[in-house]
């Protein structure tokens, strides 16, 4: 299970290497909402987070990084 800081890291480093912004728009009770060059991408506010969990959260950072950009 990754981290959450491992999961936020991979995002920022991949927008970073494709000149995107990738911030924090607001705290939730149970999610964080980033702003991935404008798609909004939920992070759950979880020390860990499970494998297919995360998978989700890449997916959802297709639209902006490109398919399958975290393999």
């Amino acid at each position: 299970m990754p981290k959450r800081t491992e999961v936020i890291k991979k995002i920022q480093k991949a927008a970073k290497a494709r000149n995107m912004q990738f911030t924090i728009k607001r705290h939730g009770g149970n999610h964080d909402i980033y702003d991935l060059d404008g798609a909004p991408i939920p992070i759950p506010r979880h020390r860990e987070i499970i494998n297919r969990d995360a998978e989700g959260i890449y997916k959802e950072c297709e639209i902006k990084l490109g398919k399958g950009w975290w393999r």
